[in-house]
């Protein structure tokens, strides 16, 4: 079958694309992209091809600029051409060139769809590339969902090419007379996807030629059990997991009940960076001693009385934040949540959630200051007399040292009124005299 029906059969199979849809292209030059631009002009699709120049490979990019530029105007094909300067974004962000190069262009991809109304970012990657994905984290170590191969939908992005080969994309260019560019570093063995492509696939294939067709089925069969673990894994942390902001509780009781520890702590922290070897061993920790610590390195594991607390590595202290109180006043906090200033007449019910603070708007003037808690700190805990101090408060609650680490209270003069998400201060109660209530709302 010629690839042009292949691709149809495929878009249509798979819901890709409506009929003459809007679409951005990406396209390098090279085969794969070039074949993507001629395939979907020849189904009816209108384009808009994006040239990415990463300026990495000297005069070889100023090339593919050249081609590209010439190949969208003999075709009639609106192109818009991004420039950027990976290194020093990589340097910025800290992170491997292959990484600055991807976030790069996907935000244009997505910026440029939005802008034009297009209705999807098609990519070039096809059956070669998924098997060698399926290859490289088998190689890499990774959990299920890394043996699935690349799927031909993620969002607005789609790969209409992942049914066809790299050799029946040259082959179809070559019928046609299609002419297209190579990136040299495409022929180096210094990268382990190429040295997979270059050296194991065709031992492998010497041993089964039809090896290919064997791991696109194989991983069509994982993407298909990875569906029912996924609603198994989803149900395994409603009951294990809770969170907090940027913190994750993770009960051991409920935990030691799953059908495999291991294999959902897994889910749950290689996510944040941490390997086989630290999760086997925060496994093997469900009765040790508290205080014992994981790391990788965004994250810690802390092991608690009863649960595990994972928590975000800060590198600097909280900065108190001081902010006048006004209604609608939505302060941003650094762990993620928000807190909302609002007033309500007398006489609203209160609300009895730990998020929701509700207080005598006529004791609360001024200014409120959020901060860290500090050792020798007290209150008065709502529906008491006498007052406490906060770390007896928290020893009593049972809140895991990395909790305390992040607990923030909110004080008014001075005087702390919130710990914020556990309890008020009973002395800015509402009481028979009370005219505005002032609710503080942490989401």
């Amino acid at each position: 079958m010629d690839i042009v029906n292949k691709v149809k059969q495929y878009i249509n199979d798979n819901r890709l694309l409506e009929s003459n849809s809007l679409v951005i292209a990406g396209v390098s030059g090279g085969a794969d992209s070039t074949a993507l631009l001629k395939v979907l002009l020849t189904l009816g699709y209108r384009c808009i091809a994006v040239h990415c120049n990463f300026n990495l490979r000297g005069a070889e990019s100023d090339r593919d600029r050249q081609f590209v530029t010439e190949l969208c105007h003999n075709l009639g094909v609106e192109l818009i051409i991004c420039s950027y300067d990976t290194v020093s974004f990589a340097r910025q962000k800290n992170i491997s060139i292959e990484m600055a190069a991807r976030e790069l262009r996907y935000a244009d991809f997505e910026r440029i769809m939005q802008e034009r109304g297009a209705s999807a970012i098609c990519i070039a990657h096809h059956r070669d590339d998924s098997v060698e994905t399926l290859l490289l984290n088998l190689i890499r170590g990774t959990g299920l969902r890394g043996l699935t191969g690349i799927k031909p939908k993620n969002g607005h992005i789609i790969r209409p090419l992942l049914c066809v080969s790299r050799q029946e994309i040259e082959d179809w260019l070559k019928e046609n007379g299609q002419s297209y560019v190579t990136d040299s570093t495409n022929l180096e063995t210094d990268y382990t996807r190429n040295k997979i492509r270059l050296e194991l696939l065709p031992l492998i294939r010497r041993i089964n030629p039809s090896v290919d067709n064997s791991i696109e089925s194989t991983a069509l069969h994982l993407q298909q059990a990875y569906a029912f673990y996924s609603q198994a894994i989803e149900q395994a942390m409603n009951l294990v997991v809770s969170k907090n902001g940027q913190i994750i509780s993770i009960n051991i009781q409920e935990l030691k009940q799953t059908p495999s520890v291991q294999g959902l702590l897994f889910e749950i922290l290689s996510p944040l960076g941490f390997n086989d070897a630290q999760i086997t061993s925060v496994s093997a920790s469900l009765d040790a001693q508290p205080g014992i610590r994981f790391c990788s390195a965004t994250h810690q594991v802390t092991k608690d009385r009863d649960s595990f607390t994972v928590s975000p590595i800060t590198g600097t202290a909280f900065t108190p934040i001081t902010v006048n109180i006004e209604p609608g006043t939505t302060i941003p906090l650094p762990d993620g949540r928000t807190l909302t200033v609002t007033t309500a007449p007398a006489g609203t019910p209160i609300s009895k959630e730990t998020s929701v603070a509700t207080f005598d708007a006529a004791l609360i003037q001024g200014s409120i200051e959020i901060r860290l808690w500090q050792d020798g700190d007290s209150f008065i805990p709502f529906g008491m007399k006498g007052r406490k101090l906060l770390s007896d408060y928290l020893t009593d609650c049972k809140v895991s040292q990395t909790e305390r680490e992040h607990q923030l209270v909110v004080t008014h003069n001075q005087q702390i009124i919130w710990l914020l998400g556990r309890r008020p201060d009973n002395r800015y109660r509402i009481t028979p005299r009370t005219t505005t209530h002032l609710i503080l709302s942490l989401k």
